[in-house]
């Protein structure tokens, strides 16, 4: 599995990294921007991410623009049907974020703190483990 982890905080990347590490190679994004460009690196070197868990706060580009990024970018591309697969990570509680995450086809929202055994739960409902 390849996973891209993408937080602006450290000890919250640091967390997903110790632990996705055990499943998988692991790269890292600071912000949507850089998110978006190793998405786009990987498919120009055709390869691909399996999973991204991406914050929704972040500078320059936050979560919720990178994830409609990266998604219209499958569409166009025509591999959205087999794209990544994007958990949101948040400590926001509101709402409007949620929804505006399913809006923009996350396929899981994850409360911070993240719980581990919820966060290994979705990766193997989505088939990225066995």
């Amino acid at each position: 599995m390849k996973v891209l982890i993408v937080d602006d905080d450290f000890t919250s990347r640091l967390l997903l990294q110790s632990f996705l590490s055990r499943y998988g190679e692991c790269h890292i994004a600071v912000n949507g921007k850089e998110a978006v460009e190793a998405v786009r690196a990987a498919r120009d070197a055709g390869e691909r991410y399996d999973l991204i868990c991406m914050d929704i706060m972040m500078p320059e580009m936050d979560g919720q623009v990178a994830l409609r990024t990266i998604r219209e970018e499958e569409a166009a591309a025509g591999i959205f049907s087999r794209g990544v697969k994007i958990f949101m990570t948040t400590a926001l509680t509101d709402v409007k974020d949620v929804i505006g995450a399913f809006q923009g086809l996350c396929d899981s929202y994850l409360m911070k703190p993240i719980d581990l055994n919820k966060l290994l739960d979705d990766i193997k409902g989505f088939g990225l483990l066995n």
